[in-house]
């Protein structure tokens, strides 16, 4: 199979601590690049979750706190009010 040159740039120490992890399997650089890009095409994307989970969950927790410091200060809406609002915004 035909081969073709790929150049990259990096952080200095990202590839000396990747190069040490890839040695330990006895991976050089080139195959570990070509494992990754391997992966990319039989995932059809990239082949590991990409994530902003701790924003996303500081989110969701701080709605939380807001919701039960509604229920402490009671701050409430009527259930059938809840119903009515929702009636008249999507007519259901």
């Amino acid at each position: 199979m035909p081969t073709t040159n790929l150049n990259i740039s990096t952080d200095k120490i990202v590839k000396e601590n990747a190069d040490k992890i890839y040695s330990e399997l006895g991976l050089s650089m080139t195959t570990a690049v070509n494992l990754f890009l391997r992966a990319t095409i039989r995932a059809n994307g990239i082949p590991f979750d990409l994530k902003l989970t701790a924003d996303k969950e500081l989110s969701e927790a701080k709605l939380l706190l807001e919701g039960i410091e509604d229920i402490k200060n009671n701050n409430l809406i009527d259930g059938e009010k809840v119903l009515s609002n929702l009636e008249k915004k999507y007519g259901v």
